[in-house]
């Protein structure tokens, strides 16, 4: 099946985390991505480790499925390539400074002209506009300022980052998202427009029950480890040989969870026999539910719940995820063959259509691997023109 994306063409000018991250989207939903690189350096994040026969994994991780030519912006004839590429574009992405794109003379307001339905996804840490607009951003710091880190953490002395770059990421994902939407517009008006997507927003989007708390009370919600601020249990218990997750969330869920633990009689005590009680009466509750679960090692219990239809999980490392049946089955860790660094593994796709398919289309490119098909069959510069371009370092 093809892609549901099939014939869109999106010029990527994107680079590391966050604009990479879209368009590696894009194109596992089937659009040709032409990935826009600098000669001779190419995206920063090849030069990221760690490295596999001197390619990046970084690099190859978010880049998949992806075309790669090399253009100099700031040479006139390598803008005037870039925009030859526009008029046949419908998605343009870039993750630049605000007032990057106008002084190479390729923003918003200049690629309109030169095509009226391009979608123009600019994708940075503060956006467009407001005071933090021209600031430089990087996912440790979005973090910080977004609040994740203030609610993240086992207690409010160790604020924490989330393990994975979840600013980059949730800013890749709505920028899909807007993209899409706007690609939608443009089916029903004729007309492309600017998407403006920023790191620090979709943290503040992401918060959820954080602002809700903040809203109804007054006070700013603080770290408290792995449990959760308004259910219990809903947190990490230990068994014998380690610990597992475990979600009861309701009181009949909770009984059946005590009955299996040889605690039946935990729901008849006032502090416990509702789910406020046991969130208010969690440091008292917590000890009794370890001190149950140590008697017994994790894949026992695992075995126990499983068959009451508790919901709990074990704490995967990323070994024992990519054994497990159900990410195998789901095809969530794919392998691709790349020309240099030969097998690698890489998250699959986790969109799943009935009609249509998505699915990991191809290993991320070797710089400029794409220079000749793109600039001689799609633009129609002749061998000696390409090669007289690579020759001044244009391409």
């Amino acid at each position: 099946m093809s892609g549901p994306l099939e014939g869109l063409v999106v010029i990527d000018m994107t680079r590391v985390l966050a604009g990479p991250f879209c368009t590696m989207m894009l194109a596992d939903m089937g659009a040709e991505v032409i990935k826009v690189e600098r000669p001779s350096t190419g995206d920063d994040s090849r030069a990221f480790g760690p490295f596999v026969k001197g390619e990046s994994a970084y690099f190859m991780s978010v880049n998949r499925g992806k075309k790669s030519v090399t253009v100099d912006l700031k040479a006139p004839e390598g803008k005037a390539l870039l925009l030859d590429l526009v008029r046949k574009a419908d998605v343009l992405v870039e993750n630049f400074k605000p007032g990057v794109m106008k002084k190479l003379g390729l923003d918003y307001a200049t690629l309109r002209e030169v095509n009226p339905r391009l979608v123009y996804a600019a994708s940075t840490g503060f956006g467009q506009s407001g005071p933090y607009s021209a600031r430089p951003a990087y996912d440790l710091v979005i973090q910080a300022m977004g609040g994740v880190m203030s609610i993240t953490g086992p207690d409010a002395d160790h604020p924490t980052k989330v393990g994975s770059s979840v600013s980059d990421i949730f800013a890749g994902v709505f920028t899909c998202i807007g993209i899409l939407a706007a690609l939608n517009h443009r089916h029903r008006t004729g007309q492309g427009q600017m998407v403006d997507v920023a790191m620090l927003d979709c943290m503040v989007a992401i918060l959820e029950n954080a602002v809700a708390r903040y809203a109804a009370s007054g006070q700013s919600p603080a770290p408290i480890g792995n449990r959760h601020p308004s259910i219990a249990p809903f947190s990490t218990l230990k068994a014998s040989d380690g610990m597992l997750a475990i979600a009861c969330g309701n009181d009949a869920l909770f009984q059946r969870f005590c009955d299996l633990i040889g605690q039946g009689d935990l729901p008849q005590d006032d502090r416990f026999a509702t789910n406020r009680g046991r969130v208010d009466n969690w440091a008292a509750l917590e000890p009794m539910l370890n001190e149950a679960m140590s008697q017994k090692p994790k894949a026992h219990w695992m075995e126990v719940f499983e068959k009451a239809a508790i919901p709990c999980g074990p704490i995967n490392d990323i070994a024992a995820l990519a054994a497990d049946p159900q990410v195998i089955a789901r095809q969530m860790l794919v392998e691709v063959v790349h020309p240099i660094a030969g097998a690698l593994a890489v998250p699959g796709v986790p969109i799943k259509f009935s009609g249509s398919e998505a699915k990991v289309r191809g290993p991320a490119p070797v710089l400029g691997a794409n220079n000749d098909e793109i600039f001689g069959t799609r633009l129609g510069l002749d061998e000696t023109r390409r090669a007289e371009l690579k020759e001044k370092g244009v391409i």
